[in-house]
């Protein structure tokens, strides 16, 4: 079983501090691959979108006000983008419940994914929170050569995600 590095002092839940589990992936990096579930229980893994340029939204719990908020908006801003970039959301929430969340709420620009059964996004990007088994709110963009470009994970889980920075980053790129 491959032990992961843990950090604090990154993110807290109502200003109590949490442990964050896994690698600590800076710009410039090369995007690690990771495995999770669709809708339809079909594993889909980074390289599924090789020469794209990615935008993954993460989230607690799309069952949360924020976090069905910042889905709303990056599938509202994925409609504007070129057929060059794909947006993901990934949660730990299941998907089943993932899959309901984006017939209730009009999601269909945008691909929304379970992390539940592996945690191998979490792991792989340092946003899973130990205590909660939950993803920590963030923001990834990785170019069409894997590299990551912008991050931005939420120092804390129950604020708004402001949007701005990383759409204008993405339209930079795209």
């Amino acid at each position: 079983m491959k032990v992961y590095r843990e950090r604090k002092d990154i993110v807290t839940i109502r200003g109590n501090p949490v442990t964050l589990v896994g690698s600590e992936l800076k710009p410039g990096d090369k995007a690690p691959d990771f495995t999770v579930l669709d809708g339809d229980l079909k594993e889909i893994r980074l390289r599924d979108f090789a020469g794209r340029i990615k935008v993954i939204s993460v989230t607690a719990s799309l069952d949360t006000p924020i976090c069905y908020m910042q889905t709303r908006k990056f599938n509202q801003e994925a409609a504007q983008l070129s057929d060059t970039a794909v947006m993901l959301t990934i949660t730990m929430d299941l998907p089943f419940a993932i899959s309901l969340f984006c017939m209730t709420a009009g999601v269909d620009k945008i691909k929304t994914l379970s992390d539940h059964k592996y945690a191998s996004f979490g792991n792989a990007y340092g946003v899973l929170i130990k205590e909660l088994r939950l993803l920590a709110h963030s923001v990834f963009v990785i170019d069409e050569d894997d590299t990551v470009r912008y991050i931005e994970i939420i120092p804390e889980l129950t604020h708004y995600y402001t949007y701005d920075k990383a759409f204008h980053y993405v339209k930079k790129l795209a």
